[in-house]
């Protein structure tokens, strides 16, 4: 694993020489946002439809987002190829806001978490390391992730503390998921917040393509989310005219009916179980794992796992796979749910291996039901 922080404490040295009273943890904030800036220049940052494609690894992603029916798109995401300036190194981010603010807070998620994130991983690194005693792959990828827990772990708190804090951002009753992966080499570590959802396409025994959910969508009714948000005097529950669609409630039972369990924002239930806390989560990668999709509910809605896998999978162009699945969730959301204002859809397809040669042996898609991968 090759580590950069002799590249951030280098710049976070110079900015510190510069603005004098700044510590250090201000300073290294600043140089990580330096290297976001440096990115973008070198069209290593993409945070709009488009394409991102590695030079320097088999990393592509596809992404695409389309505003629905009710405003302003209010998803946000990205992805950022060498995250970190390291050449194996990719992060993708998928943020959906809601509430008033909604917008203003997914991007400002977006434009926080990737280089607040590295921030933290160097204060963490700087607290531990590799030792020679890490003789076993194992230990040193738990240890790696680790790291990357403890950092994601800080960062979702001190972002939602700043949301809180902000003079200019109303997230009282406004708020955003968080849905983000790093693959780092073959190991990718998947960080969830809301009910956006990240679905891994692999193949089992017999060859075939099947889908794999990596996340939780984290709803109200969930019974380990429902107990915290009652044991904190919230309450859950569904409106007459929506069954199924179970809520969070202030004590007093009027507002702000979330249906979400997690979420940054919305700091009036903070004090009654909703949480910014992120489930961090791990997988190796093999040579028989295809491509991950990070979606917005937008998607989820209305197209299944297989279906989304099998969309993406189908599409000849992989530079267009993002786009595919997000014109396939718009005829979904037309013939499944008429009446209803359609959702914004947000999509990122990437894709771990190089496009097979088109005489290679085509993989099929399984017709099983959709597997949910447990921690």
């Amino acid at each position: 694993m090759v580590l950069f922080p002799s590249l951030l404490d280098g710049l976070a040295g110079t900015v510190s020489i510069k603005k004098g009273r700044n510590s250090r943890k201000d300073a290294g904030r600043v140089a990580a946002e330096a290297l976001a800036k440096d990115a973008r220049k070198n069209e290593l940052m993409l945070s709009s439809s488009g394409i991102v494609k590695s030079k320097k690894s088999n990393n592509f992603a596809s992404v695409c987002s389309k505003r629905g029916q009710k405003g302003i798109n209010q998803d946000s995401l990205v992805v950022w190829e060498e995250f970190g300036c390291q050449e194996d190194m990719i992060f993708c981010g998928i943020f959906d806001g809601h509430g008033p603010w909604g917008h203003f807070i997914s991007k400002r998620i977006r434009e926080s978490v990737p280089s607040s994130l590295l921030c933290k991983w160097q204060e963490t690194l700087s607290l531990t390391s590799l030792g020679k005693d890490f003789e076993m792959d194992l230990d040193r990828n738990l240890h790696q992730f680790d790291i990357w827990k403890q950092s994601y772990l800080k960062t979702y708190a001190a972002i939602d503390h700043e949301l809180k804090q902000h003079p200019e951002i109303d997230s009282f009753c406004s708020g955003s998921t968080a849905l983000t992966i790093i693959k780092q080499g073959e190991h990718l570590v998947v960080t969830n917040v809301g009910d956006s959802r990240a679905v891994l396409a692999t193949t089992d025994d017999d060859g075939c393509l099947v889908p794999l959910q990596l996340t939780i969508d984290f709803k109200p009714n969930l019974p380990e989310e429902a107990e915290r948000i009652t044991r904190s005097n919230g309450r859950v529950f569904c409106l007459r005219d929506e069954p199924g669609v179970f809520r969070v409630w202030m004590p007093n039972g009027k507002t702000p009916g979330l249906a979400l369990s997690r979420a940054f924002g919305d700091h009036c239930v903070k004090d009654f179980g909703l949480i910014s806390e992120p489930d961090v989560t791990q997988r190796n990668i093999t040579s028989r794992d295809q491509f991950v999709i990070l979606a917005t509910d937008g998607v989820w809605d209305v197209i299944s796992n297989q279906e989304a896998v099998r969309v993406v999978f189908s599409t000849p162009d992989r530079e267009k796979s993002a786009k595919r699945l997000v014109e396939c969730a718009v005829r979904a959301w037309k013939n499944k749910k008429r009446g209803i204002a359609m959702d914004d859809i947000s999509a990122i397809c990437l894709f771990f291996h190089p496009s097979p040669p088109q005489k290679a042996a085509p993989l099929t898609i399984s017709k099983q039901a959709d597997m949910i991968e447990t921690f």
